[in-house]
């Protein structure tokens, strides 16, 4: 990434320690709007140094500070105050996840900065009976399960969905009493470091949180390897998660991966049209389709297929494209040039394989600096092309034909990914009787993109394992400890002493 030699964008600092500061190096390197390829933005350069010092503030702000110590409800009270400055700075917030990610205004505003104060909230109003463990008495000797924070945990978080991911992996890892150093992706973090001026404000306990951006690649690899660390919440491509499972095994950390998806989208000819229609088109284009649950394999029933196909390629083409800052628009940029040149080798790859290219797969012509591509549909696709099995992690889609609902499911499954799957269809008995067969974390029927801070969600296969959100989420950052007291005088019991 290019550094700037000039103050007249916006600067951001790292949370160390709880005050922000700049880099050691005090190298920025800058943060490029894709709708342009204007720079809008500095953010501190971590070296190793910055690093090591995140990774060992937390260390000493778990194992001698008093925030493992202090109750869930106490924890909670910081948490509902980050989902407060959240919802006071909403604009900038959202002004700054656009510029970052490309994403469009309107669902920066109206989707990602609401559901991470949503998040945030959810679990800072949390009891701590939801995780006590129930003591269990078996006489002479009293046992009594506790569950206990894991300690120091790296999470690492992806370029596309910067503050919901943030707001996921932090509340329900600082709220479990662990302290963390988190690293968003250098592609897209304006909106995190500015998130970390706001949690800067709220008076954390020193070392509970680090926050830390860095455009070198082998700062996660530090953060990861630190034997300083105790877990690593990773979500991010397969490719890369097997890396990070690699260096995590080294110092036998807990573990939690979220990684990619090539998700099934399985409209049945007994659905209703406009709805299948306009969730399809939601799967696979909201985010131009930068998203590890995009319903990028579309499998239409044969009695409707060229009636679905159809209509779809039409609405597709009278998608308004632009800049993501224009709340008319509704297809942005991809989140790079250098991600949308990897995408249209996907495409051009697609065409060498056979399937039939039905609309986009070219640059529009609405900024040359901008990271723009049309939204792409391939017919008469196969499940064994790569466009039906690589995520592309981009806006294209490939249909593909089915006759019946075994047809359907096999087709679905075959995939090394398992992180979601939609199925359209009036018949809500099959429908679920379908979901149960396939093989993913989250099945959306009638619906897309369905997460609720109730609701677990993860994957299966090289989708990853652990789950975010609601309890099970909340776990995921807890261990078991077991205490076993003998009640006898002097702890003499048969149970306990044998010589």
């Amino acid at each position: 990434m290019n550094k700037m030699t000039t103050t007249t964008t916006q600067q951001f600092d790292l949370l160390m320690e709880g005050k922000l500061s700049p880099a050691l190096s005090g190298k920025y390197f800058d943060a490029i709007n894709p709708s342009n390829g204007e720079v809008f933005a500095r953010i501190a350069d971590a070296d190793s140094i910055d690093v090591q010092m995140a990774v060992s503030a937390a260390r000493l702000g778990f194992d001698h500070g008093r925030w493992p110590q202090m109750s869930i409800a106490e924890r909670g009270v910081y948490l509902l105050k980050v989902a407060a400055l959240i919802r006071e700075n909403a604009k900038e917030l959202a002004d700054l996840e656009c510029a970052s990610t490309g994403k469009i205004i309107k669902h920066t505003t109206f989707i990602d900065v609401p559901t991470a104060a949503d998040t945030f909230e959810y679990f800072g109003n949390l009891s701590g009976n939801l995780i006590n463990e129930k003591m269990k008495h078996s006489a002479p000797v009293l046992s009594v399960i506790e569950r206990e924070p894991v300690g120091v945990v790296a999470a690492i978080i992806p370029w596309n969905y910067p503050l919901i991911m943030t707001a996921w992996k932090l509340a329900p890892a600082l709220l479990a009493g662990n302290t963390v150093v988190f690293k968003p992706s250098p592609m897209a973090c304006a909106s995190v470091m500015f998130l970390a001026k706001l949690i800067a404000q709220v008076g954390l306990p020193k070392g509970v949180l680090n926050i830390i951006a860095s455009s070198r690649a082998q700062a996660g690899q530090e953060l990861v390897g630190s034997p300083e660390v105790d877990m690593v919440s990773f979500t991010g491509s397969t490719k890369t998660g097997e890396a990070v499972m690699v260096l995590a095994s080294k110092g036998v950390k807990k573990l939690t991966l979220e990684l990619g998806g090539k998700s099934p989208n399985i409209v049945f000819a007994d659905c209703d049209m406009e709805a299948a229609l306009g969730g399809s088109l939601s799967a696979i284009f909201m985010n131009q389709g930068q998203m590890c649950t995009a319903g990028s394999r579309l499998l239409v029933e044969d009695k409707i297929y060229q009636e679905f196909v159809e209509k779809l390629v039409a609405r597709t083409k009278n998608l308004k494209i632009g800049p993501a800052d224009n709340f008319e628009t509704e297809f942005g940029p991809l989140v790079s040039i250098e991600h949308r040149n990897a995408v249209l080798k996907s495409i051009e790859k697609g065409k060498q394989e056979g399937a039939k290219l039905a609309c986009g797969g070219e640059i529009p012509d609405i900024n040359p600096k901008g990271a723009y591509l049309e939204p792409t549909i391939f017919i008469n696709a196969r499940n064994t092309m790569s466009i039906a099995q690589e995520e592309n992690f981009g806006p294209v889609l490939c249909v593909m034909p089915f006759t019946s609902a075994d047809e359907a499911i096999n087709i679905a499954n075959d995939s090394k990914y398992g992180l979601a799957a939609m199925i359209w269809s009036r018949d809500l008995e099959k429908a679920n009787k379908v979901a149960r067969r396939l093989r993913c974390g989250t099945v959306w029927v009638n619906t897309y993109g369905v997460f609720l801070n109730e609701v677990p969600f993860g994957g299966v296969k090289q989708s990853g394992f652990g789950r975010e959100l609601g309890l099970a989420g909340l776990l995921e950052y807890t261990q078991l400890k077991h205490i076993a007291t003998d009640q006898t005088p002097g702890g003499r019991s048969l149970v306990t002493n044998w010589f």
